[in-house]
């Protein structure tokens, strides 16, 4: 990775947006990465648009604002309008296809445009609290940011407490990112 790798997530308040930069954010820095997380909420706390800034590379990060981000990703038709900006020529532009009436507000200028059923996939085949960590599978997917191991290893230090009342938590976040990496790959 000789250059950072950009990353935009947004969503919703509650989503988790926040929560999965920061694991993968951990991940690459367990990995001896440098990694740079910038949180940015709407300002209500929940409800609002929430945006996170993550950048990863193997070498000193030099400025944390960027323009353009390498991914994009939007997960709310508010985050979908407020994050095209961030999505230039060469970007991946990711949405979940639940959103309606988005068609016009995707982005026009050359990115690649994929929208994956993250929210049908976690309430139909997994549970709805996992949307989030489908969406980090797919940021892991598309990036190749840190290994399946590493954001693995990073989600049992952040939800081990929870991981440890309840085993089979462990096993179903760990299919929703292995789940998320599946549907960018398609």
């Amino acid at each position: 990775m000789a250059k950072a790798v950009k990353i935009v997530l947004a969503g919703e308040g509650g989503q988790g947006v926040q929560s999965i930069a920061e694991i993968i954010a951990e991940a690459a820095y367990e990995e001896g990465r440098e990694a740079l997380y910038i949180p940015n909420f709407g300002v209500e706390q929940r409800g609002g648009v929430s945006v996170a800034f993550l950048q990863i590379s193997n070498e000193a990060i030099g400025a944390p604002k960027f323009e353009t981000g390498d991914i994009v990703i939007a997960l709310s038709d508010r985050a979908v309008k407020r994050t095209t900006r961030y999505a230039g020529p060469d970007s991946v532009f990711i949405y979940d296809t639940s959103i309606e009436g988005i068609e016009g507000d995707l982005p026009k200028n050359g990115a690649k445009v994929l929208g994956i059923p993250a929210i049908q996939v976690s309430s139909t085949e997994l549970n709805p609290r996992v949307f989030n960590i489908i969406i980090m599978g797919a940021v892991l997917k598309a990036t190749g940011v840190v290994t399946l191991a590493e954001a693995k290893a990073a989600l049992e230090k952040k939800l081990g407490y929870k991981f440890e009342q309840n085993p089979k938590l462990r096993e179903l976040n760990f299919k929703a990112l292995e789940r998320g990496m599946e549907l960018v790959e398609k």
